[in-house]
Parts: structure tokens; C-alpha cells; sequence
């Protein structure tokens, strides 16, 4: 009896110890991808020249009345998507997976660290965060089923479709901008994403464990 009790003694702390990493990476995402398209939306609106249709995002980390804000909110999501993922990886052990997820981070905090007006860098940082943010989108659908793993898939594709329509754009077709120009352009790379962030973060503060 004692040896019975002391397996279901371990093997709820086992599950209490899943769902405590799984809730961790889960607030990690949703204060990632609610405080950055906060923090977008409020620069954008501080700078009184700001030109949704043709300026990057990135912008926003050059002009003075933006920079420090919008820099330190892009660091942030870099920290916050390496901790999350970590978590994350704690609870699937899938290494490949959270490879993405570091990958990702660190192009955001390259991206911060480098800003448009300081270095070329900081262009290279910025597609590897477009890439990798997107991939992790699609590589998360393999852990999941359901409606959560076709919103994974559905937005990492559209992300990674218009990093493809970016980087015909940018070689000089600028034509398939479309009337959303490069500046909607971008935003159809992270804005889905971050959407997606925000319902998988929700997704797993909301998802437990029972012991059986």
C-alpha cells in the first residue's frame, strides 16, 4: 500500500510539474504577442509622419520619440519566446521544435540589439525572426490537433506566403505590394502570428492535466 501510494504521490507531482511549464510558456506567449502589438500600435501612433503604407515596422525603432520603446518591446518578445519555448520543450521534449522557437527569439533580440538606422544586420536579424516566428507557428501543429492545430498551420503559412511576397518586393517588383504597400506587407508576416501567440498562449493557460 505504501508503495502504491508513494507511484500516485509522484505521479501527481509529475503532472502538477507538466502543467506548471505548460501554463509558464503559455503566459510567456500571450504577454509576448499582446504587449508587441500593443507597443506597435501606440508608436505608430507617436510619430506624426509614420506611413503605415510604405514604412517597415522596424521604423518604428528609429524614430526618437519611438525607438526606445519599440527596441526594447522587440527584446522582449525575443527573451519571451526563448523562455517560452523552454517551457514549452519541457512539456513535449521535442528538440527540433524548440530550435525554432530559440532561433526565433534570437532574431528578435538581434533585430532590437541592431536597429534599422545602426547597422545591415540588423535586416538579416529581422528575416530570420520572419522565417523562424512563422515556422514555429507550423512546427507547434505537429504537438497539437483540433481547431488549434489548423489555426497553427493557417498562420504560419499565410506568414511565410508574404515573406516570400516581401522578398519579391524588395528585389525591385515592388508591384506585388498591392495596394497594402511593403508596410502591409510586414504586418501580414507578424500580425497573424502574433494573433496566433496570443490564442495558443490562452490555449495553454486554459489546458491541465487530471491525474488518472
Amino acid at each position: 500500500m505504501a508503495d502504491a501510494f508513494s507511484r500516485k504521490t509522484s505521479t501527481v507531482a509529475r503532472l502538477k510539474t507538466t502543467t506548471d511549464v505548460r501554463q509558464l510558456a503559455g503566459l510567456c506567449f500571450l504577454v509576448l504577442a499582446a504587449q508587441f502589438m500593443t507597443v506597435i500600435m501606440l508608436a505608430a501612433a507617436m510619430v506624426p509622419d509614420y506611413d503605415f503604407n510604405a514604412a517597415a515596422i522596424s521604423d518604428l525603432g528609429v524614430f526618437p520619440e519611438t525607438s526606445l520603446l519599440f527596441n526594447a518591446s522587440l527584446f522582449v518578445v525575443g527573451v519571451l519566446n526563448l523562455l517560452g519555448g523552454y517551457a514549452f520543450y519541457r512539456h513535449h521534449g521535442t528538440r527540433w521544435l524548440f530550435a525554432t522557437y530559440a532561433i526565433a527569439g534570437l532574431g528578435a533580440v538581434g533585430t532590437a540589439l541592431f536597429p534599422l538606422n545602426v547597422s545591415d544586420v540588423h535586416g538579416l536579424f529581422a528575416l530570420v525572426a520572419f522565417l523562424f516566428f512563422n515556422l514555429q507557428a507550423i512546427g507547434t501543429a505537429t504537438r497539437l490537433d483540433g481547431a488549434m492545430q489548423a489555426l497553427s498551420i493557417a498562420a504560419g503559412l499565410l506568414g511565410l506566403a508574404f515573406v516570400v511576397v516581401m522578398a519579391i518586393g524588395d528585389g525591385g517588383n515592388t508591384a506585388v505590394f498591392g495596394p497594402i504597400g511593403h508596410g502591409g506587407t510586414e504586418r501580414m508576416i507578424v500580425y497573424p502570428v502574433m494573433l496566433w501567440m496570443v490564442a495558443f498562449g490562452g490555449y495553454l493557460l486554459g489546458t491541465r492535466d487530471t491525474p488518472a
